[in-house]
């Protein structure tokens, strides 16, 4: 089977370890397309000991042969933007001969950031980075918001703005009681952002169609994780796009019938960041350990990630949503100092027994998780690149999850670095 076109996700609630895996993949592929999220998910990547953390810009920009492109189903706030690039460029690296960004994006404002902040107060927080990303969305789906396109007619944009800020300074003078936004120092900086933001600006689904049409291999990029999804995760404990698989094509403008392959990324054991159900965490010495030795704290925000078991229900409802064809495991080093290590291989609710997590909120906040111990191998997998140098009990480990989930592996990850990992198999061909 020809796999030219490959979707790579998270099947938990994001930090998954996607980036490594996209930055290793990319050494085979033409293109890397991000198509949902925005500057609040990061992605990091460690290439011979040097970490580089990303936000915006797509996981292949260090293969100097690749074309990154943002999605229409990308939010954009220029001047984060600009300081991601920048920070690159100083590095080396470069980023704007290289980077493609659909007209079709979000425009993101200031004013966005600040209703985001003025909404994560008190008990109905749900635990955003406050980089404006849902008020963005919210825009959007309400056809009052800008896009990146505006940005090529000024007059034309200050009208729009001006009619989107009267909208939102209501909100923040007389909802949130906080200071309002000024049109004419926004309408200024905008101006200058469209200088050098303009240019790189393309319609991406006729890009896409010919790329595709030259049989360019091309990988979908996934921010955050599959139950963090606006219509299927753990609402509304959840971010505010599709980070499923159909995603992939809403926010790219690709056909479902173009995509080949579709690769599930989940760590070894299950971490979640912000508010909302968690049935397999771990608030005792379990999970203070898998937080030290995994180093869990968000890329972007630096904020600690909640721990715990692997969650086989969870894992399963992912699957099922993207229809994966093959499961990467991220970080199977963390567990070598375990002696027992717990899966979640059921829930219980009430006197059912569920084998996947369920789609009704409040029953999935109700489930008990049922665990199955296994023997932990207290050996090294740090850095191993060949499935035959793992311990034993390391191999009966991510066998059990295969078995149970009913996906072979293609990968695991042995470590941060791009070339700590044991392929399985070959994703693009």
């Amino acid at each position: 089977m020809i796999r030219r076109n490959v979707i790579v996700l998270g099947c938990q609630w994001g930090d998954e370890g996607k980036g490594k895996i996209i930055d290793l993949l990319m050494e085979q592929a033409n293109a890397v397309v991000r198509f949902q999220g925005g500057n609040n998910a990061g992605h990091t990547i460690v290439v011979n000991d040097h970490k580089t953390v990303l936000r915006l810009i797509p996981s292949g920009i260090l293969r100097s042969h690749v074309r990154c492109i943002l999605g229409n189903g990308v939010v954009v706030e220029p001047l984060a933007l600009k300081v991601e690039i920048d920070q690159l460029e100083y590095s080396g690296i470069e980023v704007k001969s290289r980077l493609t960004i659909a007209d079709a994006c979000p425009l993101l404002l200031k004013s966005h950031i600040l209703l985001d902040m003025a909404r994560e107060t008190g008990a109905l927080a749900i635990g955003t980075t406050k980089k404006g990303i849902g008020p963005c969305y919210e825009d959007k789906i309400a056809r009052r918001g800008l896009k990146l396109s505006d940005l090529r007619d000024l007059n034309t944009l200050k009208t729009k703005l001006d009619a989107l800020l009267d909208y939102h300074n209501f909100l923040l003078t007389h909802y949130y009681h906080q200071t309002p936004i000024d049109l004419e120092s926004t309408y200024a900086e905008l101006c200058q952002q469209a200088i050098w933001l303009v240019p790189l600006l393309t319609d991406v689904p006729l890009l896409l169609a010919a790329m595709i049409a030259k049989h360019d291999k091309i990988l979908f990029e996934g921010a955050q994780g599959s139950l963090l999804d606006i219509d299927h995760g753990t609402y509304p404990y959840v971010t505010s796009s599709n980070t499923t698989a159909g995603g992939a094509c809403t926010g790219t403008g690709v056909g479902p019938l173009a995509m080949d392959y579709v690769l599930g990324i989940t760590k070894a054991y299950t971490t979640r960041v912000g508010n909302g159900p968690f049935p397999s965490e771990q608030d005792n010495e379990y999970g203070a350990l898998l937080a030290k030795r995994g180093n869990e704290f968000g890329s972007v925000t630096g904020r600690p990630r909640r721990c715990g078991w692997l969650d086989l229900p969870v894992l399963r409802r992912a699957l099922l949503l993207n229809s994966v064809s093959g499961l990467g495991i991220m970080k199977l080093d963390v567990l070598d100092d375990f002696a027992e290590i717990f899966i979640c291989t059921h829930y219980r609710l009430g006197d059912t027994l569920l084998t996947m997590a369920p789609s009704d909120p409040n029953d999935f906040a109700a489930c008990i998780p049922v665990y199955q111990c296994l023997a932990g191998w207290q050996e090294p997998t740090l850095g191993l690149k060949h499935y035959e140098q793992l311990p034993d009990l390391a191999k009966r480990y991510v066998a059990f999850i295969s078995e149970h989930v009913g996906l072979p592996l293609d990968l695991i990850s042995t470590g941060p670095e791009r070339q700590q990992t044991i392929l399985l198999r070959e994703i693009f061909h």
